[in-house]
């Protein structure tokens, strides 16, 4: 069925995004988008600013999908903007600018061996601990070679897996790092411990503090939707009341850029 849209998937675009260049300009304007439109979170998606389709429209798998697909693992490869599953555990894209923000909100800026720290703490299961130990060790891995490595090849270990995973994700500890072809299928997802693959942005990230952080990622919201409610960025982020009315406070401050400057 048809997604609701809502007016803060809506953005003007001057033109179509049509390569990798024009891909990394929109994801740097925004600060952070969706992959695709998804109708209870309030940001624009690459998707619709590459087919100029409405946020509000069925997905179509032609060449434009399949060309974003792609864009999703090359972009972290080359280290242009993070891929992974982070807005409600949905594809999400954020610029290498607005990334050290992020890592200080989530309190992410790691080393990578610092799985068993982490766990000691009970930020992560130990199932995550068991991949993050697993890409410590040997590097970025493809997705079946990395459940063969943890030891989750049965049903149910992909089912722990995909749990594990997406926590990762969504905790902003791995990324996804290009594909590769492990079977006659789609291609895999490759992954990375997002402190190796965005070394510098982890060491900035770890100078800045999360009440900071907060206030920069709410200045870039408020940068292409003016009047935005701090009530909505609770929502987005997942912040606590007070912290979303300090950071909206905070965003208020600080010098606006306007949208039509970065567009050029």
């Amino acid at each position: 069925m048809p997604r609701k849209a809502i007016p803060s998937q809506q953005l003007p675009w001057p033109r179509r995004v049509l390569t990798p260049a024009e891909a990394v300009k929109f994801i740097n304007a925004l600060g952070y988008c969706m992959l695709f439109p998804v109708a209870n979170i309030p940001l624009p998606s690459l998707y619709c600013a590459v087919t100029g389709r409405s946020p509000d429209e069925d997905l179509y798998f032609d060449k434009y999908f399949a060309m974003i697909w792609r864009w999703k693992d090359d972009l972290p490869r080359r280290r242009r903007a993070l891929y992974a599953k982070y807005f409600r555990g949905r594809g999400t894209l954020i610029s290498l600018e607005q990334l050290q923000y992020f890592l200080s909100m989530r309190e992410a800026a790691v080393a990578p061996s610092d799985h068993e720290r982490l766990y000691a703490e009970g930020r992560i299961t130990n199932d995550a601990r068991v991949i993050w130990q697993a890409l410590d060790e040997h590097g970025p891995l493809a997705t079946l070679e990395l459940r063969h490595t943890c030891k989750m090849e049965t049903t149910a270990g992909n089912i722990r897996f995909k749990r594990a995973m997406l926590d990762l994700q969504r905790s902003l500890l791995v990324t996804h790092f290009g594909s590769e072809q492990e079977t006659g299928a789609w291609a895999s997802g490759r992954f990375e411990l997002t402190c190796r693959a965005f070394p510098e942005q982890t060491a900035e990230a770890s100078k800045i503090s999360p009440e900071d952080a907060r206030a920069r990622l709410a200045a870039k919201y408020i940068e292409w939707r003016p009047g935005a409610p701090a009530a909505l960025l609770a929502r987005l982020f997942g912040w606590s009341k007070d912290d979303a009315i300090k950071a909206h406070s905070a965003a208020q401050r600080q010098p606006q850029t306007k949208m039509k400057e970065r567009r050029k």
